[in-house]
Protein backbone atom coordinates (compact mmCIF):
# COMPACT_ATOMS: atom_id res chain seq x y z
CA UNK A 1 0.00 0.00 0.00
CA UNK A 2 1.11 3.39 -0.83
CA UNK A 3 0.40 6.92 -1.91
CA UNK A 4 -0.59 8.17 -5.31
CA UNK A 5 1.54 11.74 -6.30
CA UNK A 6 -1.52 13.77 -7.61
CA UNK A 7 0.39 17.30 -7.87
CA UNK A 8 -0.33 16.92 -11.25
CA UNK A 9 -3.02 16.12 -12.94
CA UNK A 10 -5.81 14.07 -10.99
CA UNK A 11 -5.41 10.45 -11.28
CA UNK A 12 -8.02 7.80 -10.87
CA UNK A 13 -6.96 4.23 -9.43
CA UNK A 14 -9.45 1.69 -10.08
CA UNK A 15 -8.87 -2.33 -8.68
CA UNK A 16 -11.38 -5.04 -9.03
CA UNK A 17 -13.29 -6.68 -6.01
CA UNK A 18 -12.42 -10.22 -4.93
CA UNK A 19 -16.15 -10.68 -6.64
CA UNK A 20 -14.80 -9.24 -10.21
CA UNK A 21 -11.35 -10.67 -9.75
CA UNK A 22 -12.93 -14.51 -9.41
CA UNK A 23 -15.38 -13.77 -12.45
CA UNK A 24 -12.04 -12.84 -14.32
CA UNK A 25 -10.60 -15.43 -13.89
CA UNK A 26 -12.89 -18.01 -15.06
CA UNK A 27 -12.73 -16.53 -18.69
CA UNK A 28 -16.45 -17.69 -19.54
CA UNK A 29 -17.73 -14.46 -20.21
CA UNK A 30 -19.14 -13.76 -17.14
CA UNK A 31 -16.86 -11.02 -16.19
CA UNK A 32 -18.76 -7.43 -16.93
CA UNK A 33 -18.52 -4.44 -14.81
CA UNK A 34 -21.77 -3.15 -14.16
CA UNK A 35 -21.18 -1.84 -10.59
CA UNK A 36 -18.41 0.13 -8.81
CA UNK A 37 -17.79 2.57 -6.22
CA UNK A 38 -15.98 5.76 -5.79
CA UNK A 39 -14.27 7.05 -2.63
CA UNK A 40 -12.63 10.08 -0.86
CA UNK A 41 -11.58 9.04 2.35
CA UNK A 42 -8.45 10.34 2.35
CA UNK A 43 -9.93 14.29 1.65
CA UNK A 44 -10.12 16.50 4.79
CA UNK A 45 -12.59 19.28 2.82
CA UNK A 46 -12.01 21.24 5.95
CA UNK A 47 -8.73 22.42 4.43
CA UNK A 48 -10.66 24.28 1.37
CA UNK A 49 -9.63 27.99 2.17
CA UNK A 50 -12.19 30.53 1.01
CA UNK A 51 -10.11 33.25 2.51
CA UNK A 52 -6.70 32.71 0.64
CA UNK A 53 -5.18 35.80 -0.38
CA UNK A 54 -4.04 34.21 -3.40
CA UNK A 55 -7.64 34.44 -5.04
CA UNK A 56 -10.27 31.80 -5.61
CA UNK A 57 -7.34 29.63 -7.82
CA UNK A 58 -5.93 28.32 -4.40
CA UNK A 59 -9.28 27.98 -2.06
CA UNK A 60 -9.27 23.95 -2.90
CA UNK A 61 -5.23 23.86 -3.82
CA UNK A 62 -4.54 22.15 -0.84
CA UNK A 63 -7.58 19.79 -0.68
CA UNK A 64 -6.70 18.91 -4.82
CA UNK A 65 -3.06 17.88 -3.68
CA UNK A 66 -3.86 15.61 -0.78
CA UNK A 67 -1.26 12.54 -1.44
CA UNK A 68 -4.62 9.42 -1.93
CA UNK A 69 -3.52 5.72 -1.16
CA UNK A 70 -3.44 3.65 -3.80
CA UNK A 71 -6.54 1.27 -4.61
CA UNK A 72 -6.08 -2.06 -2.78
CA UNK A 73 -8.62 -4.80 -2.89
CA UNK A 74 -9.07 -5.77 1.01
CA UNK A 75 -12.50 -4.71 1.47
CA UNK A 76 -12.15 -4.52 5.10
CA UNK A 77 -9.66 -1.70 4.66
CA UNK A 78 -11.26 0.14 1.59
CA UNK A 79 -13.48 2.46 1.28
CA UNK A 80 -15.23 3.30 4.90
CA UNK A 81 -17.63 6.14 3.41
CA UNK A 82 -18.43 5.73 -0.58
CA UNK A 83 -19.34 8.60 -2.91
CA UNK A 84 -23.74 8.62 -3.66
CA UNK A 85 -25.70 10.50 -6.28
CA UNK A 86 -28.82 12.31 -5.12
CA UNK A 87 -31.20 13.34 -7.79
CA UNK A 88 -32.37 16.48 -5.01
CA UNK A 89 -29.99 19.15 -5.05
CA UNK A 90 -31.72 21.11 -2.58
CA UNK A 91 -30.58 19.12 0.04
CA UNK A 92 -29.12 20.54 3.37
CA UNK A 93 -28.09 17.36 4.76
CA UNK A 94 -27.23 13.72 4.35
CA UNK A 95 -27.76 10.56 6.11
CA UNK A 96 -25.92 8.94 8.57
CA UNK A 97 -26.05 4.94 9.89
CA UNK A 98 -25.23 5.18 13.65
CA UNK A 99 -25.12 3.40 16.43
CA UNK A 100 -27.70 2.96 19.28
CA UNK A 101 -26.23 3.08 23.01
CA UNK A 102 -29.24 4.19 24.87
CA UNK A 103 -28.60 3.07 28.35
CA UNK A 104 -30.87 -0.13 29.61
CA UNK A 105 -32.02 -0.40 25.78
CA UNK A 106 -29.71 -3.56 25.93
CA UNK A 107 -27.87 -1.95 22.70
CA UNK A 108 -25.30 0.25 25.02
CA UNK A 109 -21.42 -0.69 24.92
CA UNK A 110 -19.62 -1.93 27.99
CA UNK A 111 -17.81 0.10 30.10
CA UNK A 112 -14.57 -0.62 28.15
CA UNK A 113 -16.31 0.97 25.20
CA UNK A 114 -16.42 -2.57 22.87
CA UNK A 115 -19.20 -5.03 22.72
CA UNK A 116 -17.70 -8.02 24.55
CA UNK A 117 -18.58 -11.54 23.07
CA UNK A 118 -17.85 -14.57 25.96
CA UNK A 119 -17.58 -17.59 23.55
CA UNK A 120 -18.60 -20.46 25.75
CA UNK A 121 -20.88 -21.82 28.39
CA UNK A 122 -17.57 -21.59 31.32
CA UNK A 123 -17.04 -17.68 30.39
CA UNK A 124 -20.72 -16.74 30.29
CA UNK A 125 -21.42 -18.30 33.32
CA UNK A 126 -18.21 -18.51 36.03
CA UNK A 127 -17.41 -15.32 34.29
CA UNK A 128 -19.84 -13.24 34.60
CA UNK A 129 -23.16 -15.18 36.43
CA UNK A 130 -26.64 -15.39 35.72
CA UNK A 131 -27.40 -12.21 34.07
CA UNK A 132 -25.23 -10.52 31.08
CA UNK A 133 -25.62 -6.51 31.55
CA UNK A 134 -24.52 -3.46 29.02
CA UNK A 135 -22.67 -4.33 26.20
CA UNK A 136 -21.98 -7.83 26.59
CA UNK A 137 -23.68 -10.13 23.72
CA UNK A 138 -24.02 -14.26 25.05
CA UNK A 139 -21.22 -15.92 21.96
CA UNK A 140 -22.18 -19.15 23.58
CA UNK A 141 -26.02 -19.06 23.33
CA UNK A 142 -27.01 -16.05 21.83
CA UNK A 143 -30.61 -15.96 22.31
CA UNK A 144 -30.30 -16.25 25.98
CA UNK A 145 -29.52 -12.49 26.88
CA UNK A 146 -31.25 -8.96 25.70
CA UNK A 147 -27.77 -7.31 24.76
CA UNK A 148 -27.53 -6.85 21.19
CA UNK A 149 -25.62 -4.46 18.18
CA UNK A 150 -28.27 -1.93 16.79
CA UNK A 151 -27.80 0.54 14.27
CA UNK A 152 -30.67 3.09 12.79
CA UNK A 153 -30.33 5.44 10.03
CA UNK A 154 -31.46 8.67 9.30
CA UNK A 155 -31.28 12.48 9.35
CA UNK A 156 -28.80 13.63 12.44
CA UNK A 157 -30.47 17.20 12.85
CA UNK A 158 -32.81 19.13 14.59
CA UNK A 159 -33.20 21.66 12.18
CA UNK A 160 -35.82 18.78 10.74
CA UNK A 161 -38.35 17.57 12.88
CA UNK A 162 -38.11 13.84 13.67
CA UNK A 163 -41.88 13.43 12.60
CA UNK A 164 -41.26 14.59 9.18
CA UNK A 165 -40.93 11.61 6.83
CA UNK A 166 -37.14 11.12 4.95
CA UNK A 167 -37.28 10.96 1.24
CA UNK A 168 -37.59 7.71 -0.32
CA UNK A 169 -34.08 8.44 -2.21
CA UNK A 170 -32.28 9.03 0.98
CA UNK A 171 -33.92 5.62 3.22
CA UNK A 172 -31.40 2.79 3.42
CA UNK A 173 -33.07 -0.19 2.50
CA UNK A 174 -29.84 -2.48 2.12
CA UNK A 175 -26.97 -3.45 4.76
CA UNK A 176 -23.67 -5.44 4.31
CA UNK A 177 -22.58 -6.92 7.28
CA UNK A 178 -18.66 -7.78 7.34
CA UNK A 179 -17.31 -10.08 10.48
CA UNK A 180 -14.16 -12.43 10.39
CA UNK A 181 -15.56 -15.80 9.94
CA UNK A 182 -13.25 -17.38 11.61
CA UNK A 183 -14.29 -15.46 15.15
CA UNK A 184 -18.12 -15.94 14.92
CA UNK A 185 -21.56 -15.71 13.09
CA UNK A 186 -24.65 -13.33 12.88
CA UNK A 187 -27.45 -13.98 14.37
CA UNK A 188 -31.26 -12.18 15.04
CA UNK A 189 -32.53 -10.07 17.57
CA UNK A 190 -34.90 -12.81 19.23
CA UNK A 191 -37.96 -9.90 19.82
CA UNK A 192 -38.02 -6.45 20.99
CA UNK A 193 -35.23 -6.64 23.65
CA UNK A 194 -36.28 -2.37 24.11
CA UNK A 195 -38.90 -3.59 26.06
CA UNK A 196 -36.58 -5.35 28.56
CA UNK A 197 -34.61 -5.16 31.10
CA UNK A 198 -30.46 -5.08 30.30
CA UNK A 199 -30.70 -6.98 33.76
CA UNK A 200 -33.79 -9.56 32.78
CA UNK A 201 -32.71 -12.89 30.86
CA UNK A 202 -34.93 -13.39 27.99
CA UNK A 203 -36.34 -17.21 27.20
CA UNK A 204 -34.13 -19.70 26.60
CA UNK A 205 -34.48 -19.66 22.93
CA UNK A 206 -32.18 -21.43 20.17
CA UNK A 207 -31.49 -18.92 17.35
CA UNK A 208 -30.52 -19.97 14.24
CA UNK A 209 -27.93 -17.81 12.47
CA UNK A 210 -28.02 -16.13 9.50
CA UNK A 211 -26.38 -17.40 6.00
CA UNK A 212 -23.66 -15.20 4.56
CA UNK A 213 -23.54 -14.51 0.97
CA UNK A 214 -19.97 -14.28 0.40
CA UNK A 215 -16.36 -15.35 1.95
CA UNK A 216 -14.05 -13.40 0.40
CA UNK A 217 -10.43 -14.42 0.48
CA UNK A 218 -9.48 -13.25 3.23
CA UNK A 219 -11.90 -15.19 5.07
CA UNK A 220 -14.56 -11.84 5.77
CA UNK A 221 -18.07 -13.41 6.04
CA UNK A 222 -20.11 -10.93 3.79
CA UNK A 223 -23.94 -10.80 4.89
CA UNK A 224 -26.67 -8.57 2.74
CA UNK A 225 -30.29 -8.07 4.26
CA UNK A 226 -32.71 -6.27 3.15
CA UNK A 227 -36.11 -4.52 4.58
CA UNK A 228 -39.09 -6.71 3.99
CA UNK A 229 -39.69 -10.01 4.32
CA UNK A 230 -35.80 -10.94 2.76
CA UNK A 231 -35.02 -8.99 5.65
CA UNK A 232 -35.39 -11.93 7.68
CA UNK A 233 -36.34 -9.32 10.89
CA UNK A 234 -32.77 -8.04 10.85
CA UNK A 235 -33.83 -4.68 8.80
CA UNK A 236 -37.02 -2.54 10.16
CA UNK A 237 -38.69 0.43 9.88
CA UNK A 238 -37.81 3.12 12.39
CA UNK A 239 -40.84 5.46 13.57
CA UNK A 240 -40.71 8.11 15.32
CA UNK A 241 -41.48 7.61 18.78
CA UNK A 242 -38.91 4.48 18.98
CA UNK A 243 -36.03 5.19 21.33
CA UNK A 244 -33.30 6.15 18.95
CA UNK A 245 -29.94 8.79 18.43
CA UNK A 246 -31.05 9.85 15.27
CA UNK A 247 -32.37 13.30 15.83
CA UNK A 248 -34.07 13.73 12.80
CA UNK A 249 -36.15 12.14 9.62
CA UNK A 250 -35.65 8.42 9.94
CA UNK A 251 -34.97 5.86 7.41
CA UNK A 252 -34.31 2.25 9.02
CA UNK A 253 -32.33 0.25 11.54
CA UNK A 254 -31.23 -3.33 11.56
CA UNK A 255 -30.43 -5.37 15.16
CA UNK A 256 -28.59 -8.48 15.28
CA UNK A 257 -26.87 -10.46 17.86
CA UNK A 258 -23.24 -12.79 17.86
CA UNK A 259 -22.30 -16.24 18.06
CA UNK A 260 -18.68 -17.25 18.43
CA UNK A 261 -17.30 -19.36 16.09
CA UNK A 262 -16.81 -23.39 17.18
CA UNK A 263 -13.85 -23.00 17.00
CA UNK A 264 -13.42 -19.96 19.70
CA UNK A 265 -15.62 -21.96 21.64
CA UNK A 266 -13.36 -25.15 21.71
CA UNK A 267 -10.39 -24.09 21.51
CA UNK A 268 -7.62 -21.26 22.77
CA UNK A 269 -5.37 -21.78 19.38
CA UNK A 270 -6.69 -18.51 17.73
CA UNK A 271 -6.73 -16.89 21.20
CA UNK A 272 -2.94 -17.66 21.70
CA UNK A 273 -2.40 -16.70 17.46
CA UNK A 274 -4.28 -13.61 17.14
CA UNK A 275 -5.50 -12.59 20.86
CA UNK A 276 -3.68 -11.85 24.18
CA UNK A 277 -3.51 -12.43 27.87
CA UNK A 278 -6.19 -9.99 29.71
CA UNK A 279 -4.93 -7.42 32.12
CA UNK A 280 -7.88 -5.41 33.13
CA UNK A 281 -11.43 -6.36 35.05
CA UNK A 282 -14.46 -6.34 32.43
CA UNK A 283 -17.01 -5.46 34.58
CA UNK A 284 -20.30 -7.04 34.04
CA UNK A 285 -23.23 -4.13 35.23
CA UNK A 286 -26.22 -6.81 35.68
CA UNK A 287 -24.73 -9.06 38.67
CA UNK A 288 -23.03 -7.21 41.23
CA UNK A 289 -19.52 -8.56 41.63
CA UNK A 290 -19.69 -10.86 38.57
CA UNK A 291 -16.53 -9.82 36.42
CA UNK A 292 -13.48 -11.19 34.37
CA UNK A 293 -10.80 -10.14 36.81
CA UNK A 294 -7.15 -11.14 35.89
CA UNK A 295 -5.61 -13.05 38.74
CA UNK A 296 -9.07 -14.27 39.77
CA UNK A 297 -10.16 -15.87 36.40
CA UNK A 298 -7.52 -15.23 33.89
CA UNK A 299 -9.13 -14.91 30.19
CA UNK A 300 -7.78 -14.41 26.80
CA UNK A 301 -9.32 -12.27 24.71
CA UNK A 302 -9.33 -11.17 20.61
CA UNK A 303 -10.23 -7.46 19.34
CA UNK A 304 -11.69 -7.33 16.10
CA UNK A 305 -14.49 -5.11 14.75
CA UNK A 306 -17.89 -5.64 12.54
CA UNK A 307 -18.26 -3.41 9.64
CA UNK A 308 -21.88 -2.57 8.71
CA UNK A 309 -22.76 -0.88 5.53
CA UNK A 310 -25.42 0.61 3.81
CA UNK A 311 -25.38 -0.41 0.30
CA UNK A 312 -27.82 2.76 -0.73
CA UNK A 313 -26.10 5.73 0.88
CA UNK A 314 -22.34 3.62 1.08
CA UNK A 315 -22.31 5.25 4.71
CA UNK A 316 -20.40 2.80 6.82
CA UNK A 317 -19.99 1.87 11.01
CA UNK A 318 -17.03 -0.17 12.07
CA UNK A 319 -18.01 -1.82 15.99
CA UNK A 320 -15.71 -2.98 18.16
CA UNK A 321 -15.87 -6.28 19.47
CA UNK A 322 -13.93 -8.27 21.79
CA UNK A 323 -13.79 -11.84 22.00
CA UNK A 324 -13.16 -13.24 25.93
CA UNK A 325 -12.33 -16.66 26.66
CA UNK A 326 -11.53 -18.13 30.41
CA UNK A 327 -8.02 -19.82 30.24
CA UNK A 328 -7.69 -23.38 30.85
Amino acid sequence: MGFLDNSGDIILDAVLTDAGRLRLAKGDGSFKIDKFALGDDEIDYGLYDKNNANGSAYYDLTVLQTPVLEAFTNNMSSMKSRLLTVNNNDLLYLPVVKLFTESGQGSELNANGSFVVPVDKSTVETGFGSFLGAGILNGYRPGNDVSRIELQQGLNTDEKPKEEPLEDQLVETQYIIQIDNRLGQIFPDAGNASAKSAKNAASNVQLSPASYSFLDDDGIANYYFISGNSGRGYVSNLGAEDASSILGPRGTKIAFRLGASLELRNSEFLFDQLGTIGTATIANSADSGAALVPGTNAYKFIDSTIRISGVNTGYSVDIPIRFVKLSS
